[in-house]
C-alpha cells in the first residue's frame, strides 16, 4: 500500500512546490499542452484578499500568489518578470500580523508568516488596508516585517493600477 501511494505521488500531474521559488506552498498542476507564454511577458498583478483564515490556519487566498509564481516559473517565465502585489483588508488584516502578536491574540502561530516572507523575497509587495487594520487594532509595528500599511485597500489598488498592475479576478 505504501509503495502504491509513492507511485501515485511520483506519477501524478500535481506538482509539488518544493522545487519552486516559493517552497512548501503554491502547488499547481502541470499543463503540458498550453498556449505559449512569450518569454518577454511581464506580469504585474495585484491580488485582493479580504477573507481571513480560520484562526491558526493558513489563508488559501494568499497561497494563490505562490501558485502563480511557482506555476509560471516552472513554465519558463523569468522570476524577475513576475511582479505581484497582495492587498489585504477586512478580516484578513490579522493574517499579516507578526507571529508574536498573532500568538498573543489567538494562542497559535501565524501559519501565513512563512508564506508572506517568501512572497516578499520573491518580488511581491504586500499591503494591508489601514482602515481595516485600525478596526482590528493592527498597527505598522505589529506587522510581519516588509508588509506595508496603506491608507486603505482602495488607495493601494488605485496606486498599483497607476503603476501598471492589473487586478487578478480570482
Amino acid at each position: 500500500m505504501k509503495y502504491l501511494l509513492l507511485l501515485v505521488l511520483l506519477f501524478s500531474p500535481f506538482i509539488y512546490a518544493t522545487e519552486q521559488p516559493i517552497k512548501g506552498y503554491g502547488n499547481y498542476y502541470n499543463v503540458p499542452e498550453h498556449d505559449e507564454i512569450n518569454d518577454a511577458t511581464v506580469f504585474k498583478i495585484a491580488f485582493d484578499v479580504a477573507d481571513g483564515a480560520e484562526k491558526g490556519a493558513q489563508n488559501n487566498s494568499i497561497n494563490s500568489l505562490a501558485r502563480f509564481i511557482n506555476m509560471h516559473v516552472a513554465h519558463g517565465v523569468k522570476p524577475e518578470n513576475i511582479q505581484l502585489a497582495l492587498v489585504v483588508h477586512g478580516s484578513a488584516s490579522v493574517d499579516v500580523l507578526a507571529n508574536s502578536e498573532y500568538k498573543k491574540r489567538f494562542n497559535a502561530d501565524n501559519k501565513n508568516r512563512a508564506l508572506i516572507e517568501q512572497l516578499l523575497a520573491n518580488n511581491t509587495k504586500v499591503y494591508v488596508c489601514g482602515q481595516s487594520a485600525t478596526h482590528f487594532k493592527v498597527t505598522p509595528a505589529l506587522l510581519i516585517e516588509g508588509v506595508k500599511m496603506s491608507l486603505s485597500a482602495m488607495t493601494a489598488h488605485a496606486q498599483l493600477q497607476q503603476q501598471g498592475y492589473t487586478l487578478n479576478p480570482f
